[in-house]
């Protein structure tokens, strides 16, 4: 099994941020939407680490290179989610604006 959806039309977009991005606002639903099935409270599929909680999501993006591992091309296997195919970029612009704006959860 695989971390894996090969239609890119099920991945979630999201319209671009107004005034500051948040966790609970703009970046959780992409996360639950598109890595707990592998980053659960239990990683599955050979995930090293979870990504339910505001702080573990924190973590990698400061700790762990999330932001570099979604913003790959196709076709690189080190590409979350795992297998492709890449998330759209507006999805990935929200983490980096999120980022940007100080990793604020609320």
């Amino acid at each position: 099994m695989s971390c894996t959806d090969d239609n890119p039309s099920t991945l979630i977009d999201t319209a671009p941020i107004k005034g500051l991005a948040t966790y609970n606002q703009n970046v959780k639903s992409i996360i639950d939407n598109n890595c707990v099935v592998c980053h659960a409270t239990v990683p599955k599929n050979g995930a090293p680490m979870s990504l339910v909680t505001y702080d573990q999501v924190k973590n990698a993006v400061l700790n762990r290179g999330l932001l570099t591992r979604i913003s790959l091309e196709n076709g690189n296997s080190s590409l979350m989610p795992q297998g492709g195919p890449r998330l759209p970029q507006t999805t990935i612009d929200v983490i980096a604006k999120w980022q940007q704006d100080g990793l604020l959860e609320q």
